[in-house]
């Protein structure tokens, strides 16, 4: 088994953070390295653990997922950033990738979720 990749994961659910954790460990090569709930912990989390790859959650109280990737991304501009969320709409996704965010993905598709994230990891390598 190669290096695994450290995930930070950020949303303001707790059982969708436990899920999205699981989904993810199953792959071999990715570590859940850290959980956070807001943007803004998001932020402190990112600058402690140094993370391979960001999962961000788009809505959350404290501070969104468009503002924390603009702050992500020049804190850490070679990071790639997943943003996930419930809601598509194509706006949001150009809204998105001018944040800073490496991709958009929808919330009520894992196995996406893991190809996306598979891929972004691939690429960041």
């Amino acid at each position: 088994m190669g290096v695994q990749k450290r995930v930070l994961i950020v949303d303001d659910h707790v059982a969708m953070r436990r899920a999205v954790t699981r989904v993810l460990e199953s792959q071999q090569n990715i570590q859940v390295c850290g959980e956070a709930e807001n943007g803004r912990e998001a932020i402190d989390q990112a600058e402690r653990l140094k993370p391979d790859l960001i999962v961000l959650d788009l809505s959350m109280p404290v501070m969104n997922g468009l503002e924390a990737a603009r702050i992500l991304r020049a804190m850490m501009p070679k990071t790639p950033i997943l943003m996930y969320t419930s809601f598509a709409a194509s706006n949001l996704a150009e809204e998105a990738l001018a944040a800073g965010v490496s991709r958009v993905a929808t919330k009520s598709s894992p196995p996406a979720l893991i190809n996306d994230l598979q891929m972004l990891l691939k690429n960041a390598a």
